[in-house]
């Protein structure tokens, strides 16, 4: 395999402009003199446009779309109001603050039409802005298909963190027969703090996050908390290879299945958790495999015991049916199968019948 150490040559200014190739376009008497977009990282996108025409400008919109998995290509149109003239600038604002945010090294696409009142119309050609996070000089490190992005630390902190990740792969692949099929980039913000400042309202209590439709991870990790920084690479990044293979248009993952894969990628359930699995237990009052199934509870002790009982649940079944059942049940929900369906068609029970052997 082959590593590469280079470093990204960002602007230290928050803000990024970014040209259109071609600063004038025109058909007949409409121009489009220029076209730029200004990354304010992570909250906004502005766009701007100049155009120019020997009659009045009537219409101008702002098609854009953004790079990531998805079964239909989506574009989303700007329509802009004016007073019509015979030449006009024009300009958007994205807020990210209403939309939800980009990650890190996300892409968008962008390109304008405009029309004159002669019914001229001009289109550009698509254009590429890259969402970068210009608040850091980052460096970089490639291994087969992961790329870690970071800016505090040495080089053998970068390394450190590629070789948990290559672990991770292939443990996965031995353990449940997933393996990363695009290439995943992942960005070590140097403590969650900083790691928060590339969030939309984010919860305080994030570490770590993985955008699983853009292959993308971001984590705030200092190099001196390697041991923690394990265990969250390892976490997010099994998230990101099952999100990748389950990928379907119908269906998500049951949450103790995507939570519980990602807990046991880790390794040994941690003892506190191993004390709340036996409390609950003892005082009967373990959470059922269907409830388990939603969004696990805000609530910090019953979230734990959720994820605790998640770890416990895929133990089970790797332990007792193997990998291959495993891949199979995974393949299942990619071709969007409901969760008692799946575990029927792959197990012989449903998540009640589940439930049930879990427990004896």
């Amino acid at each position: 395999m082959i590593k590469k150490v280079s470093l990204l040559a960002l602007i230290l200014c928050l803000f990024l402009a970014v040209l259109s190739p071609v600063s004038v376009q025109a058909v007949d008497g409409l121009a489009i003199l220029d076209s730029s977009v200004e990354v304010d990282f992570p909250l906004k996108l502005n766009f701007s446009v100049s155009t120019q025409s020997d009659v009045n400008i009537t219409e101008i919109r702002l098609h854009y779309t953004v790079d990531r998995m998805s079964y239909a290509q989506v574009t989303s149109e700007v329509y802009f109001e004016f007073v019509p003239a015979t030449t006009v600038e024009a300009d958007w604002s994205w807020d990210m603050r209403k939309t939800g945010g980009l990650p890190p090294g996300s892409s968008v696409g962008y390109w304008w039409t405009v029309e004159d009142a002669k019914g001229d119309r001009i289109e550009t050609k698509p254009t590429k802005v890259q969402v970068d996070d210009a608040r850091y000089s980052w460096r970089s490190l490639t291994e087969g298909k992961v790329t870690i992005y970071w800016y505090e630390g040495d080089e053998s902190f970068a390394r450190e963190l590629m070789s948990v990740a290559q672990q991770v792969l292939v443990r996965l692949a031995e353990d449940t027969g997933a393996v990363l099929e695009q290439p995943v980039n992942i960005y070590i913000y140097a403590s969650a703090q900083d790691l928060l400042g590339a969030m939309i309202f984010p919860q305080e209590w994030t570490g770590g996050v993985a955008y699983t439709r853009f292959s993308t991870i971001a984590i705030g990790i200092s190099p001196d908390s390697l041991d923690w920084g394990r265990r969250a690479m390892t976490h997010e990044l099994t998230h990101l290879v099952i999100h990748q293979m389950v990928f379907n248009p119908y269906n998500d993952l049951p949450t103790w299945l995507d939570e519980g894969i990602a807990m046991y990628a880790e390794g040994a359930l941690e003892p506190v958790l191993v004390a709340l699995l036996d409390k609950a237990e003892a005082e009967d009052s373990l959470i059922s495999v269907r409830s388990l199934s939603s969004p696990f509870s805000a609530y910090a002790e019953e979230s734990l015991l959720a994820y605790a009982q998640s770890y416990s649940l895929v133990e089970f079944l790797i332990s007792n049916y193997g990998q291959s059942k495993m891949l199979e049940l995974l393949s299942t929900f990619r071709q969007g199968s409901g969760y008692d369906e799946a575990l029927l068609k792959v197990y012989g029970f449903d998540m009640d019948g589940l439930d049930s052997l879990w427990r004896s």
